[in-house]
């Protein structure tokens, strides 16, 4: 009885590290963009509070990225304003890096997007400044943010989000709120 309780918790153990360092998402891999405002995007919207720009990604996929109230949104395909993502941003006054990895999955097709990570930068106005890197489902009709880690709090957090992205991203269901990550 006891070596069978025994070796239900080390199957158990195994399958959470699996989970955890992202294992079983053994076809998964990484590509970079960048997203330049200035030189490689163009604006399609404009006021006196924002602006809303079209940006190059992976081999062409649309990238949408708008600021308004210094808050910056961003979100992916040929229906981008449409998205959950396009509404989503955090709470905090934040802009992006210029750096956008696009975790891929080699289906029969090739290489495909099913998820971003992008590094905001965060300001409380108070001072408070912070690196939270967005994790983001890139799924026709089903873009949104599926998680927020904190990389000012973790020295592994690119690892971090990219687990999340292969292990959640093709699951995750958009009406959620993201999870977050070091709080």
């Amino acid at each position: 009885m006891r070596k069978t309780m025994l070796g239900a918790v080390l199957i158990e153990l195994t399958l959470i590290a699996l989970l955890t360092t992202g294992a079983f998402a053994q076809n998964n891999d990484s590509a970079y963009t960048k997203i330049n405002l200035d030189n490689d995007c163009s604006i399609i919207e404009a006021d006196d509070f924002g602006a809303t720009f079209a940006c190059p990604g992976y081999k062409g996929y649309p990238v949408m990225v708008a600021e308004g109230d210094l808050r910056m949104f961003v979100s992916y395909g040929l229906n981008s304003l449409n998205e959950v993502a396009a509404q989503q941003t955090l709470a905090p006054f934040n802009t992006v890096g210029e750096t956008l990895e696009w975790r891929l999955a080699n289906y029969a097709k090739g290489w495909t997007p099913i998820a971003t990570i992008l590094r905001y930068y965060t300001d409380d106005g108070m001072g408070d400044k912070e690196q939270i890197l967005v994790v983001t489902k890139v799924q026709q009709g089903a873009t949104c943010q599926i998680a927020h880690v904190n990389a000012s709090k973790y020295k592994n957090a690119n690892q971090i989000a990219r687990d999340i992205a292969d292990d959640m991203a093709e699951s995750f269901d958009c009406s959620n709120q993201p999870i977050v990550w070091g709080e």
